[in-house]
């Protein structure tokens, strides 16, 4: 079953992720499931805007900041769906086949889905334990796995807001009961999850989430 989804992604001198970002979207435009990709920038100063171009992305340009980006981003998209991606992270392949089965659910147009997070470095076995792990129990998922959500719900919850952590903010509107969670991976790098791995600090941030703690202040930490 085909969808149009807008694909959006914000970049800043991303020059050097969006070779790997890009490909795997190529599955998507095959089977009719994404009707555009749109990069929406932020003032980048390398070849960011000339890889887009040549992939045939509609680039639109605005204020930096990755919240300001994606909002911006969704304004102009055209599809019944949106696809939100960091330009870091990769699709893996088989994604398609999940985003079919999940366009196929009665009340799809009323959930949102995301990926499942991987890294591309294979060492880094600590911080993504940790990182799935925060996913798993305060559902509240990295804006690396992608978040996939229609128009319709988009509208209704009124999109991201301009703050940071707008991921994890989104998400908490989105709700537990209406995030599904594919097995698709979305891979991405392991830098800025590292420091996660610490065990102490990594449960003392779950135990403070199960003691009623607000998502965004934790994910802060």
């Amino acid at each position: 079953m085909a969808a149009s989804i807008s694909v959006i992604i914000p970049t800043l001198d991303s020059a050097r992720h969006l070779p790997r970002a890009l490909p795997p979207l190529v599955d998507g435009m095959a089977e009719g499931l994404i009707r555009e990709v749109i990069v929406s920038d932020g003032g980048s100063r390398d070849e960011t805007l000339d890889i887009a171009d040549a992939a045939g992305c509609t680039v639109v340009s605005g204020e930096p900041g990755r919240a300001k980006q994606l909002i911006t981003g969704a304004a102009r998209a055209k599809g019944k769906w949106l696809l939100f991606l960091h330009p870091q992270t990769a699709l893996a392949r088989g994604w398609t086949d999940e985003v079919q089965t999940f366009f196929s659910f009665s009340e799809g147009r009323k959930r949102a889905a995301v990926f499942k997070l991987a890294f591309n470095d294979k060492s880094a076995k600590g911080a993504l334990f940790w990182a799935r792990l925060r996913t798993q129990v305060m559902k509240t998922p990295h804006g690396d796995q992608g978040l996939l959500i229609s128009r319709f719900l988009y509208d209704g919850l009124s999109g991201y807001r301009d703050m940071q952590h707008e991921d994890v903010d989104f998400a908490r509107r989105i709700g537990a009961k209406r995030l599904v969670f594919l097995e698709a991976e979305a891979v991405t790098s392991a830098d800025a999850y590292r420091r996660t791995a610490n065990f102490a600090a990594s449960f003392g941030i779950l135990a403070r989430h199960f003691l009623g703690a607000d998502p965004v202040e934790l994910a802060k930490r």
